[in-house]
């Protein structure tokens, strides 16, 4: 097996070197939220700082309880002995696919850490096509037919996993496919990992939204943090929610957890708790960021629109899956590499999700045109109109200007000449 360093955290490494090296580059590569910590919630790990003690293994009763009210507020009722705590939501995937077993289903294209996730576990993931126009959930009919196919081979397929919404593609799965999914999961006796870490940052808070834990509580896992919603992707610290009836997997999981990760850090799970409990003041920040993600989201896909990028538009969180197919540039690759070194402009390929090497799809995440200080992040959240600001519209027109610039490249020249630099955006 070869381990190599996820694609997300690579490429944001490599931008960083290269703004240390005097380049200009727009990073549009790493998923951060790109926000300050909230007073409150910094207020409170310093009142728990001297918390040294391990804790449960499982987590705080007090963090347990506050997640299951979350939950229960999403019309989940949840009880509190079955929330596992752990040091990001995304530990706490890997302990369930070990402690599940098995191969899983994933969408295709899909979080860069799923995949290898199950690689690292010994588990072979079956990578299932996203139904046209969404994103986050595999074909149901197309998962049917794989999984049959898998056992006959003798292999074991225990779980699907979803993403509502989705990274990459900035999608929803509706509740029609949710609904099907449920059908085919019962119908196949599979575990459905539900991740819904960006579902507090829906663009509109009024679209349907279906969990699967809505439809099948008794099979389904529901995953959730801080580092999306409140920007806490330092702090590691997420929560999940396991099924009805789940206590033989919830003793499985806290082995592996105990073995791992021995329990989240003491004063983390408390401001944690206090998050979960979503006073006032924090629901009022999730609000804001929801917004600033929409409408830069919403810019980013314009100028990708106006460049001939086939895109759908985003729906949720902070990223966008653009098809950049009309530059006839080969594969994702070349174009990121372009792209990266032509233009400063930094994004992920789209086979690094997954997606067939020779498509020209390519992820991009906006949460880190919002300003280079916390003075500007807090003026972009506060904003009337953040495109207007200064340093988020040079960031647009940089972007822009990129774009254009690999539009009007001829394909056997691109590697024989190096456009003038873009000029670098500016900080007001």
């Amino acid at each position: 097996m070869t381990i190599t360093l996820s694609a997300t955290l690579a490429a944001n490494e490599d931008i960083e070197r290269r703004r240390l090296a005097g380049e200009r580059v727009l990073n549009l590569a790493f998923g951060e939220a790109g926000l300050p910590v909230h007073p409150a919630l910094r207020d409170k790990l310093a009142a728990a700082s001297e918390r040294n003690g391990y804790g449960p293994v499982a987590g705080t009763s007090a963090l347990r309880s506050a997640a299951a009210g979350y939950w229960t507020r999403r019309g989940l009722a949840t009880d509190p002995e079955l929330v596992v705590c752990g040091p990001g939501s995304k530990s706490l995937l890997y302990g369930l696919l070990l402690a599940i077993g098995g191969d899983v289903v994933l969408p295709m294209p899909s979080w860069v850490s799923y995949a290898a996730q199950a690689d690292l576990v010994g588990s072979r993931p079956i990578l299932v096509p996203a139904p046209p126009g969404e994103g986050g959930a595999p074909d149901p009919d197309l998962v049917a037919a794989q999984v049959r196919m898998a056992r006959a081979a003798g292999r074991t397929v225990r779980s699907v996993l979803v993403t509502l919404p989705d990274n990459p593609s900035g999608r929803l799965a509706t509740p029609a496919t949710i609904s099907r999914l449920v059908q085919v999961a019962r119908e196949l006796d599979l575990m459905i990992i539900s991740d819904e870490i960006y579902r507090d940052l829906m663009h509109d808070p009024a679209l349907p939204y279906t969990s699967p834990a809505d439809l099948a509580p008794e099979r389904t896992i529901v995953t959730t943090g801080l580092s999306k919603n409140l920007a806490l992707g330092g702090w590691r610290i997420g929560v999940a929610r396991l099924p009805e009836g789940g206590h033989t997997l919830l003793r499985r999981l806290l082995a592996v957890a105990s073995e791992i990760w021995s329990a989240p850090a003491a004063p983390v799970q408390e401001a944690a708790a206090y998050a979960f409990g979503e006073p006032g003041e924090l629901l009022a920040r999730i609000v804001s960021s929801r917004r600033l993600h929409s409408l830069v989201a919403g810019a980013v896909y314009d100028r990708f629109v106006e460049a001939g990028a086939q895109v759908s538009p985003p729906q949720g969180g902070f990223y966008l899956y653009p098809d950049l197919s009309h530059l006839r540039r080969g594969g994702a690759a070349e174009i990121t590499k372009l792209l990266l070194e032509e233009h400063g402009i930094g994004v992920l390929p789209g086979h690094a999700f997954g997606d067939d090497p020779a498509a020209a799809r390519v992820r991009v995440a906006v949460s880190l045109l919002y300003g280079e200080t916390t003075e500007e992040r807090l003026t972009a959240l506060s904003s009337p109109d953040p495109l207007r600001l200064p340093w988020i519209a040079a960031n647009l027109d940089y972007l822009s200007m990129g774009l254009k610039g690999l539009s009007l490249v001829p394909h056997d020249t691109a590697r024989e000449r190096r456009p003038a630099r873009i000029p670098a955006p500016c900080h007001g």
